[in-house]
């Protein structure tokens, strides 16, 4: 994933494409690059590293004085993060920024060397840029058309020609929206990164192509105009900054009770709204990473709750294994962006064959939002901080609502209004466990200078185990890995030595003595044991930390937080990037 920005207006856009690529880093930061255009003459700085990297590029830099300007930041597919690879490209007449990748580029290259065309670059961008100029006669929008023909992949693309006085954008498989401003308009990846400037998009489909000046859009599809309506982003510029916090990450763990009281407030409200799944027989949970884990929490809530059979997919292994579908089966698809490429893909798949698709979701502009059959939005706002954090906690807020709504409409809750009042409460029980993060704080530093670390636990508490060592390893680089407890005596325990923390979750009152029977037998190993447990008699081996009881269908809300602070906290602690992960990036949209 890559991000994307451009200008058209009457300013100097350098500053402008400086920031909105700050805004855009957590889609990738192997290097970064900007061309400016005036008159004819097309400037093009890049640089390796991050954007403060190109920042000071330009600084020592004389800028062209151009009112057009397209910038991107990097997650590297084709070509390692060189100078010479990173983006803008150019060739011929056409300079080009791109998001996504081209799969048959190879096949073109080849081509195209045969027609005499040099490449400088190893990167299928670069390929791209020289598809449009082949098709250019002084008239962009026939140039795109054309060549969008032969390209086979996805793309987001900002395009500005030597010859011509007007901004071009065009996508497919890949986000991209269009901001409208007043006497000038911009491109990007993602709404947060023209925020501060408009709050107005429009909203672009499938190979549809927008012709931008300072005052006028028009978008086209196949080579004819066609209309596309202005729409109005539901974020602030509050929303999407730092503020006074160290890092995303820490300010996103400490808005959970307040997005976990939107959400909750969206759905309890009006438990119409809450997608019904009682009517299907077999339910497939689709996602990747954290989405997938909030997943795993859904299947044990919608088992063992509504008495539905549940399988959880890997979406990138789901998209091609053979799947038996009945005619009863729903394809539930989690996502945060909306537009993780795998899960897209998960999602066409079903659909190819007839199947009914929910999405869980946070962004209402993405691909998965606008083409699932069912949709359940969360409102977690802006999530800038690679790692997945509140966003993942209302995935996990609404599978709780489906599985309760799930469980009454069959007639197997009887305490279904109790246990809705409960939830309301939720979100003050969350702030409590936050206000207690300096104890979080003082187990990372026990722990930051291990180099494993282990989680334990059964049934829903293993899903919450997965979840836990994922943020351990996402941001702090720490070799850690989830078992279920009672799997240690086949083979695992063999890694338990004196000194190794061993985090232990302990919420699930069915099989919490078979738990804590594991935790003794690492204890015994002299491991260092922190227990997370809703149980004040649990037995306090190294360290207890006791959060609220709540109801089955909400206890991981609570549980799941201290395991985040936890992994913010080591990966601080060891003075790490911890909102943009080495090899990371937000939204996986290529494979």
């Amino acid at each position: 994933m890559c991000g994307i920005i451009g200008y058209i207006g009457k300013k100097q856009p350098v500053n402008f494409l400086l920031e909105g690529l700050k805004k855009l880093e957590y889609r990738g930061y192997d290097s970064s690059g900007i061309a400016i255009k005036e008159n004819e003459e097309i400037q093009i700085i890049r640089s390796i590293g991050r954007i403060k990297d190109l920042e000071n590029k330009t600084k020592n830099t004389k800028l062209l004085n151009g009112n057009i300007g397209i910038a991107h930041t990097r997650w590297a597919t084709h070509g390692e993060p060189t100078e010479e690879n990173a983006h803008p490209h150019q060739v011929g007449n056409v300079t080009l920024v791109h998001n996504g990748i081209i799969e048959n580029a190879e096949e073109l290259r080849e081509k195209l060397i045969d027609d005499g065309v040099e490449f400088k670059s190893e990167t299928d961008t670069e390929v791209a840029c020289a598809i449009i100029n082949k098709y250019y006669e002084k008239d962009p929008i026939d140039a795109i058309t054309k060549a969008l023909k032969k390209l086979k992949g996805s793309y987001a693309f900002g395009i500005i020609f030597k010859d011509s006085d007007k901004l071009y954008a065009v996508r497919k498989d890949s986000p991209l929206i269009i901001g409208v401003g007043e006497d000038e308009n911009y491109i990007a990846s993602d709404i947060a990164a023209i925020i501060n400037y408009t709050n107005k998009y429009i909203l672009l489909e499938d190979n549809e192509i927008v012709e931008l000046t300072a005052k006028e859009i028009k978008a086209y599809k196949d080579g004819v105009e066609i209309k596309k309506d202005i729409q109005a982003a539901n974020i602030t510029a509050e929303e999407a900054d730092k503020g006074s916090y160290k890092h995303y990450m820490l300010k996103e763990i400490m808005e959970e009770p307040i997005v976990l009281a939107r959400t909750l407030n969206r759905y309890i409200n009006n438990m119409e709204s809450v997608f019904d799944v009682s009517k299907y027989e077999e339910i497939h949970i689709v996602a990747c990473g954290s989405a997938m884990y909030a997943g795993m929490i859904g299947k044990s809530l919608l088992e063992e709750k509504a008495n539905i059979k549940c399988l959880v997919e890997c979406a990138s292994e789901y998209r091609y294994k053979k799947v038996i579908y009945d005619r009863k089966t729903l394809v539930i698809l989690v996502s945060q962006s909306g537009e993780t490429a795998d899960t897209v893909a998960a999602m066409r798949k079903a659909h190819e064959e007839d199947i009914d698709t929910l999405a869980i979701v946070n962004v209402k502009t993405s691909t998965i939002a606008r083409e699932a059959k069912h949709v359940m939005f969360i409102e977690a706002g802006p999530e800038i901080a690679v790692a997945t954090t509140k966003a993942y906690l209302l995935q996990v807020a609404v599978f709780s609502l489906i599985a309760l709504k799930a469980a009454n409409s069959l007639g197997l809750e009887k305490d279904y209004n109790e246990i809705l009042k409960e939830a309301e409460n939720l979100p003050k029980l969350l702030k409590k466990v936050l206000e207690d993060k300096e104890e979080f704080e003082s187990i990372s530093k026990e722990i930051y200078q291990n180099k494993d670390v282990f989680y334990i636990g059964r049934g829903i508490d293993y899903a919450m185990c997965l979840e836990g060592s994922l943020k351990l390893k996402e941001v702090s680089y720490t070799h850690s890995d989830a078992y279920q407890a009672g799997e240690l005596k086949h083979g695992t325990i063999s890694l338990i030595e004196e000194g190794v923390p061993v985090f232990a979750i302990i919420t699930d009152d069915r099989i919490k003595d078979k738990t804590e029977s594991n935790v003794i037998e690492v204890d015994s190993r002299k491991a260092k044991v922190f227990t997370i447990t809703n149980d004040e008699t649990i037995k306090n081996h190294h360290k207890k930390y006791v959060v609220p009881k709540t109801s089955y269908y909400f206890q991981a809300i609570l549980t799941v937080p201290p395991l985040q602070l936890v992994g913010y906290y080591v990966g601080d602690l060891k003075k790490l990037d911890i909102d943009k992960p080495r090899n990371l990036a937000k939204s996986v949209t290529v494979e």
